[in-house]
């Protein structure tokens, strides 16, 4: 399989690392407006296939070169700087995703290419791209709120002592401060978390997820704010939002793809069936009426900012 990475900055870099290192691609090329810097991570990435999987990975220089990918990770853009927030960056990457996708768009199998979008605001950026490539929003898919479903369950299983292989729990909406945490559908191992919790004798009251939904919202500004971006967790997402669409794991993940038409049409987090195909199935969780009002704040906020572009 070959895959086309657009833009190789930080979090490009860390995403093409992410990439080499699932075994998935017997061809990766990478695209930067940058030449040098484009080079320069090819041949890095290429010593570190030495140790790992052979994989022919070269840097190209206009967009002919991408011709015969399967799957576009569009990874360009500004990235967010120490007190800004992802909406801040609506009109310089609306800028990069529109000179993008047409060009991408010209050198693909529309009936085959699948589309991973990872710039910010991200689900705006979806929606964009979904708009411009004219494809299926089933293969136009965001990283959405895969990483802050991550997050959440890292936090869960330092409370709870459990692993998270064992915790099911969704992050839905934006990608972004409306997101909402689905504590109606939490579970471990099966159990509902309030009768897990009751087992277990631990005790996670209202001013204890009120604090984990704020680690979990505010976790990109903290290690923005410690180290200039976010990229190791973006670049993991990545990667297992590949392994469901090259091995057709049918898994569910929270990505973001457009759902309806015209102007109630919008992109955002649910849990979705991931194949080879791309989105195969929508699905919808328990929600309690606070989780049902924030999802639809939410959708409107992000439908809001596409509108402003």
């Amino acid at each position: 399989m070959k895959i086309a990475i657009i833009g190789v900055g930080s979090v490009g870099s860390a995403v093409a690392t992410a990439v080499q290192n699932t075994g998935l691609a017997h061809e990766i090329v990478l695209y930067d407006r940058d030449g040098i810097r484009a080079r320069a991570a090819a041949e890095d990435l290429g010593h570190a296939s030495a140790f790992s999987y052979d994989i022919k990975i070269n840097s190209v220089s206009n967009y002919r070169a991408i011709r015969g990918s399967e799957i576009v990770i569009i990874a360009a853009g500004a990235n967010q700087k120490p007190g800004e927030t992802r909406n801040d960056l609506l009109k310089r990457n609306a800028d990069v995703i529109s000179d993008i996708i047409p060009k991408v768009m010209d050198n693909v199998d529309a009936k085959n290419v699948k589309i991973i979008v990872v710039t910010n605001p991200l689900d705006v950026m979806v929606m964009l791209a979904q708009k411009l490539s004219r494809l299926p929003a089933s293969r136009v898919i965001g990283t959405g709120t895969m990483l802050d479903s991550a997050r959440l369950k890292i936090i869960l299983s330092r409370q709870l002592g459990v692993s998270t292989r064992s915790i099911t729990s969704y992050v839905l909406g934006e990608h972004g401060d409306s997101s909402v945490i689905n504590w109606s559908s939490v579970c471990i191992g099966g159990i509902a978390l309030d009768d897990f919790c009751k087992q277990a004798k631990i005790s996670l009251p209202q001013t204890t997820r009120k604090t984990i939904e704020h680690r979990v919202r505010n976790a990109a500004y903290e290690i923005i704010q410690g180290r200039g971006a976010t990229w190791d967790g973006i670049g993991g997402a990545v990667a297992d939002l590949l392994h469901a669409l090259v091995n057709d794991e049918k898994r569910i993940l929270t990505v973001s793809t457009v759902d309806g038409v015209g102007k109630t049409a919008v992109a955002m987090s649910l849990p979705r069936v991931v194949g080879n195909k791309g989105v195969i199935m929508n699905l919808h969780t328990k929600l309690n009426s606070e989780e049902s009002a924030g999802l639809r704040k939410s959708a409107k906020i992000i439908r809001k900012n596409f509108d402003l572009i």
